[in-house]
């Protein structure tokens, strides 16, 4: 394709397996000064060269659709925007574009309440992601760890195997340590209500832990089982999303998350604290819970190749540690 052609035209890459998406593409119409419009289904015309190129820019399509000019990719909200600012000024879906997209501002806001949508769409039809950047070939924390990845001993990157959008299940078992005081013990109650980090002073508590993938997301599950004396089985599940390089989010339940970051340091993996948040129509708010509970830090430190220790503290500035668990934990089989 000459340099001509390819200035004088737009293509819109978007899922033909999405209805909301396909009727997005089908509806759009450019105005004819910016040039003609080309549709590229990214389920169906691999070989294409903006596929080649997206892929390069490592542009993810299950993240949002993209438009090229011949110049620039625009992705996700960004290309909604130049839907916005170029489309034809008629048709229902050009003008709802306009209201929702035309200013930067109002497409950060609700760009996640459609990509929210578009993924619930999906699973509910069961509709696989399209990964066109093969994610599902490398685990998900490898990315996070970047470099220091090969450096990893073999325990932690058995711990860190699960590959995304795939059923992967790594199982670990041990014996926890738990103490709990100050802030956190007065919120006892609504802890065991809501199924958070489990409130309890106590010593030698059985634990599994089944780490898992699932096959229409990025995250990585920890599903803990504790087997306190005289009690249920108690869970605590939460799952981790990269948001940037090795900086991750923990979101337990009702959208309340934990930010931390990931490091490869003085022989262990340290998780340290950056900010609690509230997930709300995908959106990621900040809130002060360190001036509440205080500052959540975790470590997790290899002993031989199927065992490790694991430490997490909860330290606030004017009363001290104020919640902790540490034990050591065995690779399934290894117990």
């Amino acid at each position: 394709m000459n340099k001509e052609t390819v200035d004088n035209a737009i293509w819109f890459v978007y899922d033909g397996k999405c209805p909301l998406c396909t009727n997005a593409a089908l509806a759009l119409r450019v105005q004819k000064k910016y040039g003609s419009l080309h549709l590229i289904n990214a389920r169906e015309e691999k070989p294409h060269f903006v596929l080649q190129e997206i892929k390069k820019r490592k542009l993810d399509l299950d993240e949002g659709m993209i438009i090229y000019d011949g110049r620039q990719f625009y992705h996700g909200k960004t290309a909604l925007s130049f839907m916005a600012k170029f489309g034809e000024n008629q048709g229902f879906f050009n003008l709802i574009n306009k209201a929702l997209f035309w200013s930067e501002s109002i497409a950060k806001i609700t760009y996640p309440w459609m990509r929210g949508l578009r993924n619930l769409l999906l699973n509910r039809l069961h509709i696989p992601k399209i990964d066109n950047l093969n994610l599902k070939s490398e685990p998900i924390f490898k990315e996070i760890f970047g470099d220091s990845w090969s450096e990893l001993p073999p325990v932690m990157q058995k711990h860190y195997l699960n590959r995304p959008y795939s059923d992967d299940i790594n199982v670990v078992n041990g014996h926890l340590d738990l103490m709990c005081a100050g802030p956190v013990k007065l919120l006892a109650p609504l802890l065991w209500l809501t199924g958070g980090i489990p409130p309890i002073n106590a010593q030698n508590v059985p634990v599994t832990v089944h780490f898992e993938s699932h096959k229409n997301s990025k995250a990585f599950t920890f599903n803990r089982i504790f087997y306190f004396a005289n009690r249920k089985p108690y869970r605590f599940q939460s799952r981790m999303l990269q948001l940037d390089g090795n900086k991750v989010v923990e979101l337990m339940k009702f959208g309340i998350g934990w930010k931390t970051s990931f490091h490869w340091e003085d022989g262990c993996v340290k998780l340290k604290h950056q900010g609690y948040i509230l997930k709300l129509f995908g959106h990621y708010i900040p809130i002060p819970l360190t001036l509440l509970i205080g500052e959540g830090n975790a470590l997790e430190k290899p002993v031989d190749d199927n065992t490790f220790d694991m430490q997490v503290d909860i330290t606030h500035p004017w009363w001290g540690k104020v919640y902790g668990y540490e034990g050591r934990f065995y690779l399934k089989g290894e117990d």
